[in-house]
């Protein structure tokens, strides 16, 4: 039985026989089993040799394909696939588990004037002997991976060499910028390298994708996807880049088994990605963006409700559509609960320690929360007391906020709750205090953090946030974290002007992290309801098919 979704299956041979198939069932979100029928008896041990010849749907919930004028470029279409969590099915059928690692070889035929990339080294290319117009490029992929690691972009895609063993990979126009933007990239392999052990993967590429994808980042081995949105100019948002390079240990290596364990592949991955941010850019950096994390977790469980099931560190997941789930908890609370672990434990060096045995341990391997806690007891067994006074069971199954908060260095938080605090307490009278010399000494990441403080009380009035455009113009900054948390905190109090800067956001590009809040906070405002849903209608289309989904069921317009 393997799992398929929205998949036409013309043929089934097993050693070269044909084979007998049929589809079971077909579930709302799981798609429909391919029940496969062996032509003889299969001893225990022998080998069998499946064909399938098989064709994927246009409206193939993995794929993304764009015209030529959704492109930079304009000339030729462009194609990327996201598999995670349970989309592998919807391209080809697959044990759709992470439970199952697989190596893997390809060869894709592409108009001979684009390119084709895949989650894997590439082994060359050739011209198609069948098609003249055509070229052949070919992948294979040595190093056992779930199958939500498949993944294939094709299209006009230049690539520029920024390390040993790096090229940034995208169209034209955005290149150049790219190469430059994500140029710390060596450095952070090193240090990964460093924290966690060797890099097994070979080559280490990142693929700079169309506006419309859906994540920050996405870890498809040897190339890394990531956003547009990332393109700050200052490479301040390069924490993204840390955080893909750490799941090449945690997530891809050491894998979870299920998905109700998917904080075991985030949670880690958070805490290398810091730890990597605390070695280039110093300890107090990396408690500053731990505390950035906090509020966001405070942020998602005040969005999803502090008693919702959802927000457990381990949910129950029996019939839950993975994507509609999709939060910042396996994340944060994850982080929260080893940064916490790292503080009773001895420090940074000592918990890295852990964590290197932990990879090496379970490399190749996917594994569950209890295997995870298991190994934690063996290698602190000097420490087995504290570990006892941990509360494991309010830690993994209890909704809502964790039972303990971490320690923060507060140095480079201090200002963003200081200018934050004086916005909260101001009375109208008092607007004229603020100058743009408050954010003289403020790095980007700080704004970020002033915003997303603004963002947890209740809405500033409408007074406030019009004084704020005067004197430090937000509206004229492009980065993205701070844009979207300065539209957030608009439409929030309920200022009509930036109603189309916030609509254009969320529509201009279609990340789920941005595009999703503003549409629910524009929908929820009653001058913009109607635009929000009226955009989104005009926009569905062109939408990659999971976030069009999902804005759907936020605004009350599923087909």
């Amino acid at each position: 039985v393997l799992d398929t979704k929205d998949v036409q299956v013309f043929k089934v041979t097993v050693n070269g026989q044909d084979a007998k198939f049929g589809f079971g069932q077909k579930h709302n979100f799981k798609g429909t089993p391919l029940e496969i029928t062996l032509p003889f008896e299969l001893r225990r041990g022998q080998e069998a040799i499946v064909d399938i010849s098989f064709e994927s749907s246009p409206k193939s919930s993995a794929l993304q394909w764009f015209s030529p004028e959704q492109t930079s470029g304009k000339k030729h279409p462009f194609l990327f696939s996201q598999c995670q969590a349970t989309h592998c099915r919807a391209i080809l059928p697959c044990q759709d588990t992470p439970a199952v690692k697989l190596t893997y070889y390809a060869e894709i035929s592409v108009p001979k004037e684009l390119v084709a990339l895949m989650s894997a080294n590439r082994d060359g290319e050739m011209p198609d002997p069948e098609d003249c117009s055509r070229k052949i490029y070919r992948f294979s992929q040595n190093v056992p991976i779930p199958c939500y690691l498949i993944a294939l972009v094709v299209g006009a895609l230049e690539s520029r060499k920024i390390g040993p063993r790096t090229l940034v990979w995208a169209e034209k126009e955005l290149v150049d910028k790219s190469a430059y933007e994500f140029a710390e990239t060596e450095a952070m392999l090193k240090t990964a390298e460093d924290l966690a052990g060797p890099y097994v993967w070979g080559q280490y590429d990142l693929l700079v994708l169309p506006p419309s994808f859906p994540y920050g980042g996405m870890e498809n081995p040897c190339l890394t996807f990531v956003t547009p949105t990332l393109l700050a100019g200052d490479r301040s948002l390069s924490n993204v880049i840390a955080h893909e390079i750490s799941h090449s240990w945690t997530g891809n290596l050491v894998t979870n088994k299920t998905w109700e364990h998917f904080w075991l592949n985030e949670g880690h991955t958070v805490y290398l990605e810091r730890r990597i941010g605390g070695r280039l850019f110093g300890e107090q950096f990396r408690h500053f963006q731990a505390l950035g994390g906090w509020r966001e977790l405070q942020n998602t469980i005040n969005t999803l409700g502090d008693k919702n099931p959802i927000t457990n560190l381990v949910p129950s997941l029996n019939e839950v559509d993975l994507d509609a789930v999709y939060s910042s908890v396996p994340y944060e609370k994850g982080f929260a609960l080893l940064f916490y672990l790292e503080q009773l434990l001895g420090g940074a060096d000592v918990f890295t320690g852990f964590l290197k045995a932990y990879i090496q341990q379970f490399a190749y391997k996917s594994i569950v929360t209890e295997d995870w806690k298991n190994f934690l007891y063996s290698y602190f067994k000097d420490k087995a007391d504290v570990l006892d006074n941990v509360d494991w069971n309010s830690w993994f199954h209890a909704p809502g906020r964790p039972p303990v908060k971490p320690t923060y260095d507060m140095t480079l938080a201090n200002a963003c709750v200081a200018l934050s605090q004086r916005w909260i307490k101001a009375k109208e009278s008092d607007l004229g205090s603020f100058s743009s010399a408050d954010l003289k000494e403020m790095s980007s990441h700080q704004l970020i953090e002033f915003l997303a403080l603004l963002l947890l009380e209740g809405p500033l009035p409408v007074s406030h946030v019009k004084r704020m455009q005067e004197v430090y113009d937000f509206n004229a900054i492009n980065n993205s974290e701070i844009r979207f948390r300065w539209l957030r905190l608009c439409i929030k109090s309920k200022w009509e002007e930036a109603i189309p800067l916030a609509l254009k956001m969320a529509t201009d590009q279609g990340r789920m992290k941005f595009t999703r809040p503003l549409f629910r906070e524009l929908y929820s405002f009653d001058k913009s309801r109607d635009l929000a849903v009226k955009a989104f209608l005009e926009h569905r289309a062109s939408m990659h098919p999971v976030t069009s989904m999902l804005v759907g069921k936020d605004l009350q317009q599923d087909q």
